[in-house]
């Protein structure tokens, strides 16, 4: 990925095509997640959400930081993190809507149980304190939690990442290693869908890369060229046992503390996803897919969205009774990525007609003097204006 200060439009790629992902893979009687990443390699959407949340999470301090100061940095992560938890109580609620309408309708779905519906209509309200406090977490509602945590942590990991990297690699791989040891310490989080103490290994590895990016001249190297190699086998050697060995979904434990095999097949594919940037291969892609750029940008509403599409996509399959007919399936998959598409452009729309009204309001309560000197201020040379 560039380097550069502000948003990467592979970065904003990449996020589109993951959360289009996570909403197709959760589509559990489709077609097209057959031929999602979690069929090839013993890594999925996830890892590379948590990664990419890292990096995005890195270059947005950074660049709030160095135009505002590291106090607006802060303040901003923190108004993150309370929208992180807004988005996650409005996800619960979602999740058990959908549960509690599945339940009322003449189908055998097993959503009804993941989303958690049977054990708050039993008990409802120490449901709701059990949700508030990150004690339950209802079904595709269970990343954000992490996540959130992760968002309080940056106003302090991205400063240390760039002073000492090393030392926050060597802490980070030390949580890691005692993650499910910690988990258990602590009442609740052991019953976590993801671990936040093995999942932050990503996560850490996502600021890093972005605060300290592989030198172009190593990855064009011999030693960039023996690892890009590397890479390439290891990724192949997955997807052959993946494909022709061992077909079925890994063990529910080596998700949620993140197993080692899971971060060396990510790493692998991470590894070839950097090249496929450094040759302009991922931007060429971009260009080309602006719909799904759009996605990236509105990460935590499609999000949110995604899980309802998810939900409703199953379910509308199974209550039409065409489990077994492709064609069918296919459309219930297609119909999906098109909502995800239409809720991005609807919230982009939505976004920008917000800043329009703030920067009008601004505008009618500048002095005629102030609106001079901002519009003077914004005269700059191309020389000034490519060094800003």
């Amino acid at each position: 990925m560039n380097s550069s200060a502000g948003r990467s439009i592979e970065v904003d790629l990449l996020r589109g095509i993951v959360l289009i992902v996570i909403a197709i893979d959760h589509i559990t009687v489709g077609v097209l997640s057959h031929a999602t990443l979690h069929n090839y390699a013993y890594c999925d959407a996830a890892e590379v959400f948590v990664f990419l949340g890292g990096y995005a999470s890195a270059a947005g301090y950074s660049s709030i930081a160095a135009r505002h100061g590291a106090p607006a940095a802060r303040s901003r992560f923190f108004r993150r993190a309370w929208e992180i938890y807004r988005a996650y109580g409005l996800t619960a609620a979602l999740m058990l809507g959908c549960g509690a309408v599945a339940a009322s309708l003449p189908i055998a779905s097993p959503l009804v149980a993941e989303t958690g519906w049977p054990g708050f209509a039993h008990a409802p309200a120490q449901g709701i304190v059990d949700i508030a406090l990150l004690r339950r977490q209802p079904f595709l509602s269970a990343v954000l939690p992490m996540y959130l945590l992760y968002a309080l942590s940056v106003s302090f990991v991205v400063p240390l990442g760039r002073r000492m990297p090393v030392a926050l690699f060597a802490g980070s791989l030390a949580v890691w290693l005692g993650a499910p040891w910690l988990a258990a310490s602590l009442p609740g989080v052991a019953d976590w869908s993801f671990n936040p103490f093995a999942w932050q290994l990503l996560f850490m590895l996502g600021v890093l890369c972005r605060l300290h990016p592989v030198p172009t001249q190593m990855q064009t190297s011999r030693v960039g060229h023996a690892l890009t190699g590397a890479a390439f086998a290891v990724a192949l050697a997955f997807m052959f046992v993946k494909v022709c060995i061992d077909s079925h979904p890994s063990p529910g434990y080596m998700k949620q503390n993140l197993a080692s095999v899971r971060v060396v097949s990510f790493l692998s594919l991470a590894w070839l996803c950097a090249q496929a940037a450094r040759l302009g291969w991922l931007r060429t892609l971009a260009e080309r897919l602006p719909a799904v750029v759009t996605v990236g940008k509105q990460g935590l509403v499609c999000f949110v969205g995604g899980t309802v599409v998810s939900i409703v996509g199953d379910t509308g399959i199974r209550l039409a009774h065409v489990e077994t007919n492709g064609p069918a399936r296919l459309f219930g998959d297609l119909a999906g990525v098109g909502a995800m598409l239409l809720l991005a452009r609807i919230a982009a729309a939505r976004r920008a007609r917000g800043i329009g009204r703030v920067g009008r309001a601004e505008a009618e309560e500048m002095t005629p003097s102030a609106r001079l000197v901002r519009v003077t201020s914004d005269v700059r040379s191309p020389r000034e204006r490519r060094e800003r």
